[in-house]
């Protein structure tokens, strides 16, 4: 880091990025429209995702943005629980790291010049906004307090819809009480000396989610997210987010309030589709960004793609996997571990002279790190299975979600790569040479695909393409026969209706999508209709009835992409710092709230 990066600055306003000209020796903050034009106007949001949306993966996907314009994005901080941030030093530490030391009292500003570290850092985490689920005002702008100086917005969550939600009372289960959500918002907007934003979901009827939207708004919200999905679609009843509503919002919102969407977003191409037809001024994406941390980024013109983008022979493409896998570890040893990369070889092109192969610590196919040869071993007798000793757990937010990650990022090529798959599940938090070693073999395998390719004028994939579809076809076929009692009872009318929008919504995306397996792309998530035709989803009449309703809905208001995020667990955490307080169930990684 260079010496300008790693100091900050005397005043903590000085620090956010959003302060108006000076009032009686004062900064004034600004508020909607104007703060949002202060930090450059962002289109492309990054969702705050529970253990996901930590720096290292946010300075991943800043990299895609050129050096020339960083404030084309904004990103949102993992969603971190109000009442653990404030009441425990350690939960603080384990969960967002502004300076090297934990943060121990909220700063003040006549506090002396501290050294920044890596959450909010200004020379290259920024615009940046904190997002927090909270019930209670006070409890919220404490643990506000905390972030102001390194952040330039404070965000409330009222989007999550996951069960640990419904337990505590905050995400999406605050939308019953408009006074609480009120309260919450208008004690930041009045306390806080950076805005405050907010996130929710559509609620069952438009006049109802206008009326929810005006209430944030009234509150003081200087940005409003909406994610165009009720609180119960999650999980296998995602399904598609509504758009239209998005746009009914914000043609009857006063234009001085910024919008942003969430929803529906795989590709680059699906921002630039919801920009237009909803009319919001930004768009914000999470599962697509998991799946392809480039999802914001323009691609190089044809001829320029370098050695981190492949196109095909069909002129399709994308960020190649061992490209964006390399960018992950070197922001990683560059500023989590603050130790120089490894020297490599250039990645892989086809026009390249063959090098001599690498040497892989590898036993056979299954990804483990073999042990090195010496002279004389041959003499000696085999030595017994030593249990590798385990090294202390990382509790390093950036390390802890390397995993996770990174089955996110390589889904489709351990699909095929299994070797891969196995030794990324071995890897554990922190063994940075482990991950290497997968880097490694994620390299090998990228080219030996890349090289078939040319070899075969891309007949390799065709094929590829041919027998999934076949195999697919076949399940299909499958899943109708024992379909058949139920559809029997149903007009031709509506058997045409479903035929059309499984073909529209499931097959043609997944078309659109699919790219070969060495090539960052989105997964695309079945429709609950087809969830429920393959067995995984099971409904009561009740849910059956409203799924009706809202498919006839749907159709009303044309179909769009599929998207949405599933997984994840819940931890129980101590509160204060002696370990003995109350217990508090937070959730982890996987659990994309909002």
């Amino acid at each position: 880091m260079t010496e300008s990066a790693s100091m900050a600055t005397a005043s903590c306003s000085a620090m956010n990025g959003n302060a108006g000209p000076a009032v009686n020796g004062a900064k004034k903050k600004l508020h909607g429209r104007a703060f949002y034009e202060s930090i450059g106007s962002p289109k492309f949001v990054l969702a705050p995702m529970v253990d996901q949306s930590e720096f290292a993966w946010r300075m991943l996907t800043r990299s895609f943005i050129p050096p020339s314009s960083p404030q084309d994005l904004l990103a949102y901080t993992p969603m971190l629980h109000a009442r653990m941030f404030n009441e425990t030093s350690k939960f603080r530490y384990n969960h967002f790291q502004p300076l090297r030391e934990p943060l121990a009292l909220p700063p003040n500003p006549s506090d002396p010049p501290q050294t920044l570290y890596l959450d909010g850092n200004p020379a290259f985490d920024r615009p940046l906004t904190v997002q927090f689920c909270a019930n209670d005002p006070d409890e919220l702008l404490a643990a506000a307090k905390y972030v102001t100086p390194y952040c330039d917005a404070v965000d409330l969550n009222l989007g999550c819809p996951q069960g640990i939600a419904r337990k505590g009372k905050y995400g999406a289960f605050l939308q019953e009480d408009q006074d609480l959500i009120f309260n919450l918002i208008n004690t930041l907007h009045k306390e806080l000396d950076v805005p405050v934003t907010a996130k929710i979901r559509i609620l069952d009827t438009r006049e109802q989610t206008l009326a929810y939207a005006q209430n944030v708004v009234k509150a003081g919200a200087s940005i409003l997210t909406v994610h165009g999905r009720t609180r119960e679609m999650k999980g296998h009843k995602t399904g598609l987010a509504d758009w239209g509503t998005i746009r009914w919002l914000r043609d009857s919102l006063p234009r001085e309030v910024v919008m942003f969407a969430n929803g529906n977003i795989l590709s680059r191409g699906d921002i630039d589709r919801c920009l237009e037809e909803t009319g919001v001024d930004g768009v914000m994406s999470a599962e697509g960004n998991l799946c392809d941390p480039g999802i914001f980024a323009t691609a190089p013109p044809v001829g320029e793609e370098g050695r981190e983008y492949w196109r095909g022979r069909d002129g399709r493409g994308g960020w190649r996997m061992d490209a964006v896998f390399r960018r992950y570890m070197d922001i990683l040893y560059q500023h989590v571990l603050e130790i120089p990369p490894p020297t490599r070889q250039p990645l892989y092109l086809p026009s390249d002279p063959e090098p001599a192969p690498p040497v892989i610590e590898t036993n056979g196919n299954d990804g483990k790190r073999a042990r090195t040869s010496e002279p004389g071993d041959e003499n000696r007798p085999p030595q017994k299975k030593q249990k590798r000793q385990r090294g202390e757990k990382t509790q390093n937010p950036n390390l802890l979600a390397m995993q996770p990650h990174l089955f996110h990022l390589l889904r489709s090529l351990v699909r095929k790569h299994h070797n891969v798959r196995d030794a990324l599940a071995r890897s554990r938090a922190g063994d940075i040479e482990a991950f290497e070693n997968v880097l490694q073999m994620v390299e090998i395998a990228v080219k030996s695909g890349i090289q078939e390719y040319e070899a075969t004028n891309g007949k390799s994939w065709e094929d590829e393409v041919a027998e999934e579809e076949r195999m697919n076809a076949a399940k299909e076929a499958e899943v109708a026969s024992k379909e058949n009692g139920r559809e029997n009872g149903k007009g031709n009318s509506d058997k045409e209706e479903e035929k059309d929008e499984q073909h529209e919504s499931s097959v043609e995306t997944v078309r659109e999508c699919r790219r070969p397996w060495w090539v960052c792309q989105p997964y695309v998530r079945p429709l609950p209709k087809e969830a429920l035709a393959k067995g995984s989803l099971t409904l009561s009449k009740k849910e059956r009835a409203r799924m009706e309703a809202d498919a006839v809905k749907a159709k009303l208001e044309r179909e769009k992409k599929v998207s949405g995020v599933a997984g994840g667990r819940v931890e129980v955490e101590i509160l204060g710092d002696e370990g003995k307080g109350e217990k508090v169930e937070v959730p982890k990684e996987g659990l994309v709230c909002g």
